[in-house]
């Protein structure tokens, strides 16, 4: 099928009837979703979680100079040990769904053995080097993938479903051959994608 110019005035928008939509229009549909999703999971998830992982990294700093200077104050002592013990326990509970330098590499086989069971091929896999934060790392990851949609959709999701934090940035989707758009014709999906480790001094800790 030659490509073809689509007057979107003339699609019928119901979701409905989303089966009989051009192609294109499916591809696109389906983008704007994926990217949404990813999105709206960056903004409403890892990103408020590697706040709060900074906020209480500084608090627990804060409560333990608090806890040496009311140290000698008897009556406050056993409030501000759970306080500390609270405040802990929350960072940690956001510093474990982050892997360690060590389980870096495990993480990087499972993002390829996820695209690869999701019936894509990979044109690029390049870790890039690491960003270091106050308390944590981001290791930089682009990948060109190539497959159908319906692939790509099931990667994004597996992607999202892993065990440790794993978020998509920068998704692009364009058909192969631009001259030959069907069901059949394969996509490359261009991105890059970011996992976390929390720094050597808080592995220290452990």
């Amino acid at each position: 099928m030659n490509a073809t110019s689509i007057n979107l005035s003339d699609v019928n928008w119901d979701f409905n009837e989303a089966g009989n939509w051009p192609f294109q229009v499916k591809v696109g549909v389906i983008a704007a979703i994926c990217v949404a999703m990813m999105g709206a999971g960056i903004y409403y998830d890892t990103i408020p979680q590697l706040q709060a992982l900074e906020v209480l990294q500084k608090k627990e700093t804060e409560l333990k100079t608090t806890f040496e200077f009311k140290s000698g104050q008897a009556a406050n002592l056993a409030a501000y040990q759970e306080q500390l013990v609270q405040v802990q326990a929350k960072l940690q509970t956001v510093i474990d769904q982050m892997p360690l330098v060590e389980e870096v590499a495990a993480l990087l086989i499972d993002i390829s053995q996820t695209g690869l069971s999701s019936g894509l091929e990979f044109k690029l896999f390049k870790p890039a080097p690491s960003i270091n934060k106050d308390f944590y790392s981001e290791l930089p990851i682009n990948i060109e993938v190539v497959g159908r949609y319906e692939q790509l959709l099931n990667f994004i999701s597996a992607l999202s479903s892993l065990p440790r934090i794993v978020t998509i940035h920068d998704l692009t989707i364009s058909p192969i051959d631009k001259t030959k758009i069907s069901k059949q014709n394969p996509l490359l999906m261009s991105a890059l994608v970011k996992t976390y480790h929390e720094n050597s001094k808080n592995n220290a800790k452990k």
